[in-house]
């Protein structure tokens, strides 16, 4: 296979599925943070506040801002999965960046002004699965397995 040809078949390697789907997920959640009825108690949402009494899936208390931070991590994820090494990185940075806020939501009291995102015990541990899976991800799926394969961009 000549190069050309192989550049327009957009071979993705597993760390850029699994950035993708991340990515995709994140963008689905930050638009369903706005979507009334998936969303309960909408109308008590606020932009950034520990007092936005909205619940994506009745679960997770979420603002307007948590809601765009979601939307920005989904952007972030999709754009980065475009590279074998954006990929690994938003996988590994992501994770990090979610770790800090689970201990960041296990620090703050929950009905404090620094509560601003917000977050509730629901999301502080969601927190954590979701940066121990993202760096788990970014990880294992980043090895190589015998051979290079250079990935190409989507």
């Amino acid at each position: 296979m000549t190069t050309s040809t192989h550049a327009r078949t957009n071979v993705r390697v597993p760390v850029q599925r699994a950035a993708l789907l991340v990515g995709s997920v994140f963008l689905l959640v930050g638009v369903l943070g706005f979507i009334p009825g998936i969303t309960t108690d909408y109308s008590t949402m606020e932009f950034a506040s520990e007092d936005s009494g909205a619940q994506l899936l009745g679960i997770f208390q979420v603002s307007v801002l948590h809601n765009l931070v979601h939307l920005a991590f989904g952007v972030a994820g999709i754009a980065m999965a475009r590279t074998a090494s954006g990929a690994r990185t938003f996988l590994l940075a992501g994770g990090v960046i979610y770790l800090v806020l689970w201990l960041y939501g296990l620090i703050i009291d929950h009905d404090s002004g620094a509560n601003f995102v917000p977050f509730d015990t629901a999301d502080d541990w969601l927190h954590f699965v979701l940066g121990i899976g993202m760096i788990v991800l970014g990880t294992l799926l980043s090895r190589s397995r015998g051979g290079t394969r250079t990935p190409t961009a989507m």
